[in-house]
């Protein structure tokens, strides 16, 4: 019998991040030089054969720019919500599962950072490393600020298995933890795990960008939302220069719908194999 086919907005999703994948990780090797590098072309060139999407006001080709740019702004959305949904995912099946002191431990720390407000803090710390912060370190403050959700959700998911038969099997006849979480637990939420993740990357490149159009992210760092910074910094919307600020501007919508179609079609085909498991 064969499986539930994939909706046609997880295969536009699936291709459209292929070529997203492509411009951030494999072009950048063909660049021939660092694209950061300021005053290496001719200053506000339009758009031509020799520069795709022109030049920005500090002499870099805006193309080459731009996949460099990409790339540092998707590791950080997948280190972000790697991280996140692994920690949250096994401290919320931790909560769970075992339940007593181990899960009012857990959850008071759950609840802790999720009512922290994030922002004033990314924004407080944002300001003491006055635009020196790296990829890294803007990454580890969003997973401290991330991970809580999935964990919550987890941990609610966690309570009700553990009063099903097949769990309480399970534990009589002498599984550990780790065997039940791997074979009884995992199967179940790990379709919810990959659409966690894709969301939380979402919300990573979001969070970094709107960071960093205020100035606040790591300027020695190109990301998409640093690109958006400097054009407006030189005026380029004031100035006509479209490419230049357009240009980041464009390519986080289409990454946003990219991963807003690979979470939805993830899960209706998720939804698709369990209805015709139970059949």
């Amino acid at each position: 019998m064969t499986g539930p086919r994939r909706p046609p907005r997880l295969i536009v999703g699936l291709g459209l991040a292929a070529v997203f994948i492509l411009l951030g990780f494999v072009l950048p090797l063909l660049a021939g030089q660092d694209p950061r590098d300021w005053n290496a072309f001719p200053k506000n060139l339009k758009p031509s054969r020799a520069h795709w999407l022109g030049t920005t006001g500090l002499g870099q080709d805006t193309f080459w720019l731009l996949t460099y740019s990409l790339r540092n702004s998707l590791i950080l959305g997948v280190l972000v919500g790697f991280f996140a949904t692994v920690i949250g995912v096994v401290v919320g099946v931790f909560a769970g599962l075992k339940g007593g002191w181990m899960d009012r431990t857990l959850s008071l720390l759950m609840d802790t950072f999720i009512v922290v407000p994030s922002l004033p803090i990314l924004i407080l710390l944002a300001s003491l490393l006055q635009g020196r912060a790296s990829i890294l370190i803007i990454s580890a403050v969003l997973i401290v600020f991330n991970w809580p959700w999935p964990a919550r959700q987890i941990r609610s998911v966690a309570l009700t298995m553990r009063e099903r038969e097949f769990i309480h099997t399970a534990w009589f006849s002498g599984e550990s933890t780790l065997t039940v979480i791997r074979t009884e637990i995992f199967p179940y939420i790990s379709s919810w795990a990959v659409g966690n993740f894709i969301n939380t990357v979402l919300v990573a490149i979001a969070v970094e960008s709107g960071l960093a159009v205020i100035g606040l992210s790591s300027l020695q760092e190109s990301t998409l939302g640093t690109m958006i910074y400097w054009a407006l910094q030189y005026q380029a919307l004031l100035a006509g220069r479209w490419w230049w600020i357009l240009t980041p501007v464009i390519a986080i919508m289409a990454l946003f719908i990219t991963l807003f179609l690979l979470a939805s079609g993830q899960a209706a085909w998720a939804s698709a194999r369990r209805g015709r498991a139970v059949a």
